[in-house]
């Protein structure tokens, strides 16, 4: 098949990533301004359908590990406002063997939003939506390696512009996930999880690839809550008050680790981004628009692990590596699944989670303002 390229409008907004403090009262206001500040009306085709790329870490609410109900309304609204109509606003998210996205929809309010705009879910596992096989025109470092019968992406994705809502927290296996890792969600199968062992390079060839179908491409990413620990699910939630937006994918992900006390030059997925000129990953060399001191900012966030995250490094990397094929690809696949399930929705969110989330709920005002959209 022909692949898709085209001139970039975002290339001018290289660099550049707009970042302000907000507060539950004004957040509506804040975002408007903060797309605005970012240039979402240069960086996006305007007429072209267009993906709301939402991100849905996991069924259950919990503060940080997914999309945002005034994120979610924010970003839609000031699309509407610029003059795409509903029909044109496309919010969508895949399946993940351990997550239930439709559920997910429900228990983090994002289905109230989405029913007062009369935009219609679009869930890229369902059978209606045809995936197609792309040959990429740019250098790709792993997935031919990891689907040698093809890469396969949404047939839908193609030729529309995309909006990442990706939120400001850590990652087990990238050390932060933001922008980048929200296509992961999107533009690759239910197998994706075959490119574990070199997610890395799995994310700078997704950010490839996505230049190549997108006309154009920006990211709106939700900080108000932010997420530090294990995650992208067992996290310590922590109240931050900021929200970031860019067109240059790599920059507002450098933007991120850089306030949550990461050198974004010491995660691989920014730092060879970076260095293949698909985004700035040097902070020294980005532009904050918007409160600059929020530049300074160290959070001191940590990662670590879980003991399911301790075990999926074991066959990624460790010990455990050659039986990888074997344990994650073949029929006995099932029980990494049920291990899954049984560490964090069994275990895991009933003894911790839980209780942080309505303590969130009671304490503060995000939690309060999710409360609202219910």
């Amino acid at each position: 098949m022909p692949t898709f390229a085209y001139h970039r409008p975002d290339e001018a907004l290289r660099g550049k990533v707009a970042a302000l403090r907000t507060r539950p009262e004004t957040v509506l206001e804040d975002y408007q301004l903060l797309m605005e500040l970012a240039g979402y009306t240069t960086a996006l085709p305007a007429g072209i359908d267009t993906l709301l790329k939402i991100n849905i870490s996991w069924h259950h609410y919990y503060p940080a590990c997914s999309t945002t109900p005034w994120q979610f309304d924010a970003v839609t609204r000031a699309m509407l406002r610029a003059g795409w109509t509903p029909q044109q606003l496309i919010p969508a998210q895949n399946s993940t063997v351990v997550v239930d996205p439709k559920l997910g929809s429900v228990n983090n309010h994002l289905v109230s939003v989405q029913q007062k705009y009369g935009l219609e879910f679009v869930w890229l596992y369902e059978p209606q939506h045809e995936w197609i096989v792309y040959e990429p025109e740019g250098e790709m470092l792993c997935l031919p390696e990891i689907f040698p019968d093809g890469i396969q992406i949404p047939k839908l994705f193609v030729g529309k512009n995309a909006i990442h809502l990706p939120t400001v927290k850590t990652h087990v296996f990238t050390t932060t996930t933001g922008a980048m890792k929200n296509a992961f969600g999107g533009l690759l199968n239910n197998n994706r999880h075959w490119t574990h062992g070199r997610i890395h390079e799995t994310l700078v060839d997704l950010l490839t690839i996505q230049k190549e179908i997108h006309p154009g491409l920006f990211a709106v990413m939700d900080g108000t809550i932010a997420g530090s620990g294990p995650g992208p699910r067992c996290m310590e939630p922590v109240e931050k008050n900021v929200i970031l937006a860019a067109a240059d994918q790599v920059a507002i992900d450098a933007l991120a680790a850089s306030m949550m006390g990461f050198d974004p030059l010491r995660i691989d997925y920014i730092r060879i981004a970076h260095e293949k000129g698909l985004g700035v990953g040097d902070i020294r060399e980005i532009e904050v628009l918007g409160d600059e001191d929020l530049k300074e900012e160290d959070w001191g966030f940590t990662v670590g692990d879980t003991l399911a995250s301790k075990g999926q490094k074991c066959i990624y990397h460790g010990c455990l590596h050659p039986f990888e094929r074997v344990l994650l690809r073949t029929r006995i696949v099932p029980w990494s699944i049920f291990a899954s399930k049984l560490y964090h929705d069994v275990c895991w969110f009933p003894l911790v989670g839980s209780k942080r989330a309505e303590r969130m709920k009671h304490t503060s005002g995000w939690g309060k303002l999710f409360e609202k959209y219910g």
